[in-house]
């Protein structure tokens, strides 16, 4: 049976429901990997695009580097609650800081979906350094998308001690991945065409 209901309850008062782990495991996985493939798609621009590009489209990368921004204050902020041990408080930060980076998904997935592909200039010499930036921050959202999802759940389920070792991982590299995110738009900005 996926789903079993579990005797205790959380700090409001709600009896928790438990997925089996292999089944959450399973299902973190294939919505990874589903995202991943669809990035890659809308990269690669196999799709059909349409002739007319909504006017939208070209105000979505400063979009998703003010999601960028405002997810990096709030893990920041979560990590402080935490620390100060406001478990509720936390809690509502990082749901609200997984909603934005669910809005972020779908902005980025219709950019790279409708608009043309943007390079950074090869005789500016900066360009290493934005590649190694961009490439590490492109490797490290695939990686910690799982992790997040792992995460979260976890921390939802109020399963604490491995929320903490998961978020170990998944919260220094989420930060990074924000804090970068925000790094690569200011630099390739300028050279968005319109």
């Amino acid at each position: 049976m996926p789903i079993k209901k579990v005797l205790s309850k959380n700090c409001n008062n709600q009896i928790i429901y438990r997925m089996n782990d292999k089944l959450v495991f399973r299902l973190v996985m294939t919505v990874s990997v589903v995202i991943l493939v669809a990035v890659v798609i809308l990269n690669k621009k196999i799709l059909p695009v349409p002739e007319t590009i909504p006017t939208f489209v070209y105000s979505l990368p400063k979009l998703n580097a003010i999601i960028n921004g405002t997810c990096s204050i709030l893990l920041l902020l979560s990590l402080y609650m935490i620390k100060q041990k406001n478990i509720a408080t936390h809690k509502k930060i990082n749901i609200f800081t997984f909603i934005l980076s669910s809005v972020f998904l779908l902005s980025y997935i219709t950019y790279h979906w409708l608009a043309q592909e943007t390079s950074f200039p090869v005789d500016n010499p900066i360009r290493p350094i934005y590649l190694t930036i961009l490439i590490s921050h492109i490797i490290l959202a695939a990686v910690v998308l799982p992790l997040i999802l792992l995460s979260f759940h976890k921390g939802l389920q109020m399963q604490v001690e491995k929320h903490k070792k998961l978020t170990r991982w998944s919260f220094p590299i989420w930060l990074y991945v924000t804090v970068t995110g925000v790094i690569v738009y200011i630099m390739i900005s300028p050279y968005y065409v319109n």
